[in-house]
């Protein structure tokens, strides 16, 4: 039993990595016939009006997280009449958010060309609005209670099988579509219809697989626990949607584009370690089922040093070839400044702040906690805003970033202090030594690329040269310091290797 769990979080790791291989070429590749086809302004449209349309997971209220917590015992007990009851409940919340989002996209679709500055005209912007709405409407009516159910149950890899085939399917046909009859309209419209491949995957495989009563009672009293969440999701959307919501209102369309082409970059890198995270989430939340502390403590504190390595190996490297990449990526598009160093530096910096935090963030989800982190959630939103407001109209881009690292910042800290209130055991110093020890560490190897190895040529040749040549010095550095702070640490992953 324990090799088929241990198979499963494998196989969870390695598609999830596969998915957002796939996932990162596509948010490379389509952007970048956007702006070539379609200019730097409908690439900054398409990505506040995105931002936009997401707002309707304000209403979800944290549903899923307590969803999600709520499955992990009735999964270890195999009690399906609590799972199909809790699956119930959720799906019958779900298809009313699909409801209110419909009227919701109408209204955005109506309200947007009116009062934002655009220089569309009020039926492109309207038409582009609904078709780009599909994606989540898809979501909600018909795919995220099942994609739930699989997640909780360690079935991650099921979920990103059905997403890569989506996503190889849609960078194909947005190809030949633009070739054929470059459209933004037709180019989204095919996106949003391919999602209905998702519910379909996901519906066969479960009815196959589980013993679910449609019939079972709806429990509302799981739906009160949402609230306890509320405050949790508030905190991602903001994290998520508040930088380019600010850039559309106080600047123009064109800085929301610049912004969007160096989220590129913290995107994927943030995609491949939650896809980690994704298979590592399940293992902790069976771990608290069964009651066992010192497992969950090994697993926290392997948690925390997979995260470290994975955070501060990519962005290191990011932060050196980041201005790079975006002048190559942008080359021959005049229409917007993309060269922004020191922006590009801080967006990353926040980003990693946000990634380094996931093993205690998800531990209290994993824990049902949303209750007692709903007050800190609040506080970095509210920090976030308000700074990023006072900062926009004076820095621009870069006070967008402060105001995100700010908000960053404090959750990290109050995190890594509340899993002691879950772990009785667990020490704080873990964290803050392996974030002191890769952080000198990763200063060392920043300052020997750019001493001795100095990127100065903005080729892609020599951009990838140097990817590799950076990539190398620090995995050395990382692999050093982990043979003389992290035996522990490498002796699990042999162990783990083996079986």
């Amino acid at each position: 039993m324990k090799t088929l769990k241990n198979k499963e979080t494998l196989l969870n790791v390695i598609f999830s990595l596969i998915l957002q291989i796939c996932n990162i070429v596509s948010t490379f590749i389509i952007p970048k016939i956007i702006l070539l086809y379609f200019g730097s302004n409908v690439n900054g449209l398409i990505s506040s009006l995105a931002q936009f349309l997401s707002y309707i997971g304000l209403v979800e209220g944290g549903v899923t997280g307590v969803i999600t917590a709520s499955l992990y015992k009735p999964l270890v007990n195999r009690d399906n009449e609590k799972i199909s009851s809790i699956l119930n409940t959720a799906n019958n919340f779900y298809k009313k958010i699909g409801v209110i989002f419909i009227v919701y996209s109408v209204l955005l679709g109506i309200l947007y060309p009116i009062f934002m500055n655009t220089k569309f005209s009020f039926i492109y912007v309207f038409s582009l609005t609904l078709i780009l709405s599909l994606n989540l409407l898809i979501q909600y009516m018909y795919s995220l209670t099942l994609k739930t159910l699989l997640n909780a149950d360690k079935k991650v890899y099921i979920v990103s099988i059905a997403q890569i085939v989506m996503i190889i399917l849609n960078l194909i046909l947005v190809i030949i579509c633009v070739k054929i009859y470059p459209n933004i309209h037709v180019l989204k419209l095919i996106s949003g219809i391919l999602f209905l491949l998702q519910p379909f995957v996901y519906s066969r495989y479960i009815k196959k697989n589980y013993k679910l009563n449609k019939q079972a009672k709806i429990d509302n009293e799981l739906l009160k626990n949402r609230w306890n969440g509320f405050a949790i999701n508030i905190a991602a959307f903001i994290h998520f949607s508040t930088d380019i919501t600010i850039l559309t209102i106080f600047t123009d369309l064109a800085t929301v584009s610049i912004y969007s082409v160096y989220a590129l970059v913290t995107t994927g890198l943030r995609t491949i370690i939650n896809s980690i995270a994704n298979g590592i989430n399940p293992t902790i939340g069976h771990a608290l089922a069964k009651g066992d502390e010192k497992e969950i403590v090994d697993k926290v504190n392997i948690y925390e040093y997979i995260t470290d390595l994975l955070v501060f190996f990519s962005f290191s490297i990011a932060g050196l070839l980041i201005t790079p990449f975006v002048m190559l990526y942008t080359k021959g598009i005049t229409d917007a400044n993309y060269y922004q160093p020191i922006f590009g530096v801080l967006l990353l910096i926040s980003e990693a702040l946000y990634l380094l935090k996931l093993p205690h963030l998800n531990l209290a989800y994993a824990a049902n906690k949303f209750k007692e982190i709903t007050k800190p959630a609040f506080i970095e939103a509210l920090l976030n805003i308000v700074i990023s407001i006072l900062l926009v109209n004076k820095y621009g881009l870069i006070g967008i970033a402060i105001g995100t690292i700010v908000g960053m910042l404090y959750r990290m800290i109050f995190h890594v202090y509340f899993t002691k209130s879950i772990i009785k055991s667990y020490s704080s110093w873990s964290f803050y030594s392996k974030l002191l020890i890769f952080g000198i560490s990763t200063f060392i190897g920043i300052l020997i690329c750019i001493l001795l190895i100095p990127n100065v040529e903005y080729t892609i040749l020599n951009w990838g040269i140097h990817l590799i040549i950076y990539s190398i010095i620090m995995l050395i550095i990382y692999f050093i310091i982990s043979l003389i702070f992290y035996k522990k640490e490498l002796s699990f992953f042999k162990k783990y290797i083996k079986k």
